[in-house]
């Protein structure tokens, strides 16, 4: 089963469109909740049970240092100057290995992966 996905506001809308034209179920921050607070986007990916795809590095203080609720996984690239599509590259590559994103707060870079296990989930 594909993952599904939140992204954030701060996700390019060039690549969204990429997500969605592999119809990928993908919900955007910038369509349902703008201007949320990041504590409300976290809230929603852990309810909806959606990885969320950030390029806002808070989400790991909020996870890690407040013991907030975590969604199945947390994708933080670490995009350089790239087209903005570039950014759902770097989602699709996770999507073709959900095992090991899944559970994970992700840094990704072009050259490396940091993986850092999740918080259990609270319930």
């Amino acid at each position: 089963m594909t993952p599904r996905l939140l992204v954030n506001e701060n996700f390019p809308a060039p690549a969204l469109q990429v997500l969605r034209n592999r119809e990928l179920d993908v919900v955007a921050v910038a369509e349902v909740m703008r201007g949320a607070a990041d504590e409300e986007v976290l809230t929603a990916a852990h309810e909806q049970g959606r990885w969320l795809i950030t390029f806002d590095r808070d989400y790991g203080e909020l996870v890690f240092k407040e013991g907030r609720a975590c969604p199945p996984a947390i994708r933080y690239p670490r995009q350089e100057s790239y087209p903005p599509a570039h950014a759902a590259e770097l989602a699709l590559r996770a999507l073709a290995e959900p095992a090991e994103v899944d559970g994970f707060f992700l840094v990704i870079t072009e050259a490396t992966v940091r993986r850092r296990p999740l918080p259990a989930p609270v319930r």
